[in-house]
């Protein structure tokens, strides 16, 4: 397993609770908040979940999960900013951070499939 999507993973969820609670409790946005917190955080469960697979299709499926968890929070990334809830800088930081987990998710999903000839 990539230990620095695990790590990356983590972080990301890191920022994404620590958004939650700023939008709970200083925007009084309750709906999209919620939302970004179950996807973004996720993403990092089933990496880590995906260190356990049962086989390699297991392993591809949990990391397709978390690939499309994290297209999930890119749309909410999305229409927070687009409706004024988070801030441009705060946006573009965690939407690269978001676009880099779905790159790595991408290439590890990738060359799992490459290496065991599926």
């Amino acid at each position: 397993m990539n230990g620095a999507v695990e790590i990356k993973s983590k972080k990301f969820a890191i920022r994404i609770i620590n958004m939650y609670k700023y939008l709970i409790s200083e925007k009084k946005e309750y709906v999209m908040s919620r939302q970004i917190l179950k996807c973004g955080t996720s993403i990092g469960a089933n990496i880590k979940e995906g260190e356990f697979a049962q086989s390699t299709l297991d392993f591809i499926s949990k990391m397709s999960i978390a690939l499309k968890e994290a297209g999930e929070t890119e749309y909410w990334l999305e229409l927070l900013s687009e409706t004024d809830y988070i801030a441009v800088e705060q946006y573009d930081s965690l939407k690269s951070d978001c676009k880099e987990l779905i790159k790595l998710l991408t290439s590890i999903i990738k060359s799992t499939k490459i290496n065991n000839n599926i």
